[in-house]
């Protein structure tokens, strides 16, 4: 897998917002809340819309499936890329060495170690995308985020006060 400079600074950029956010959470308290949210209404058939509920907490949470395992996200427009934990990862069973890492992203938390990655793919309510590019962050990421290099792939997306609507 290539990337040049520019993919790694935007994927630098999209891990620097999500760990941001993150960061905000945990600062203002948000953590916990966003561990308890609900995170799929409904689960349609291949070609129909999607629906993730907004929780408490004010962000998007899905149960999303990733090479067929779930991997609890948090969607963020902001970010570029999908990112994941470490632990996310392993669970994925990508298997990672200290040399995959050989990206650094620069955070509100300082420089990060990421590895790139592809995915075979990724499906939330319903929606799949194949093939999609991805993160996987060697520490500081508190929870996996459904960033552009997946949203970005559905025919649409939209967003109400209380809803996430994906069309594949």
């Amino acid at each position: 897998m290539r990337f040049d400079l520019s993919s790694a600074a935007v994927m630098a950029l999209a891990v620097a917002s999500a760990l941001t956010t993150a960061w905000w959470m945990d600062q203002a308290g948000l953590r916990g809340q966003a561990q308890a949210a609900v995170p799929v209404a409904s689960t349609p058939a291949t070609g129909s819309p999607g629906q993730v509920l907004r929780a408490a907490d004010g962000h998007y949470w899905a149960e999303a499936v990733i090479d067929g395992r779930a991997v609890r996200v948090m969607v963020d427009t902001g970010a570029s890329v999908v990112a994941l934990t470490r632990e996310d990862a392993a669970r994925l069973g990508l298997k990672l060495t200290s040399e995959d890492f050989s990206g650094t992203v620069v955070t509100a938390s300082g420089p990060v170690r990421a590895a790139p990655v592809r995915l075979r793919a990724v499906a939330v309510a319903g929606a799949r995308v194949a093939a999609v590019e991805a993160l996987v962050v060697e520490q500081g990421l508190p929870h996996s985020l459904l960033g552009m290099s997946y949203l970005g792939r559905l025919s649409s997306f939209s967003a109400t006060p209380a809803e996430l609507t994906l069309r594949p």
